[in-house]
């Protein structure tokens, strides 16, 4: 699990089937980097959260079906980073 920032959300018209309807996010790590993960909590911009990777990651979604490697665990409410 890693600490992630919220930084928008991503809309995509066209994607494979295995991703179904998720709803997906822009992260920032503490370092910097960019990363895409599906949403099935619904994060607002701006909120910290923690994630979940890897084959895990699809444990963590409604449908452990849907194809990913990201996935928004939770929102953290009280967070300073």
């Amino acid at each position: 699990m890693e600490i992630m920032r919220v930084t928008d959300e991503l809309v995509c018209t066209r994607r494979v089937p295995g991703l179904k309807s998720s709803s997906l996010r822009i992260l920032r790590n503490q370092t910097g980097a960019l990363f895409v993960a599906t949403d099935p909590v619904g994060v607002p911009p701006g909120k910290w959260v923690f994630t979940s990777s890897g084959s895990a990651a699809r444990w963590a979604m409604p449908d452990p079906k849907v194809m990913t490697d990201l996935t928004i665990c939770g929102i953290i409410d009280h967070w300073e980073e």
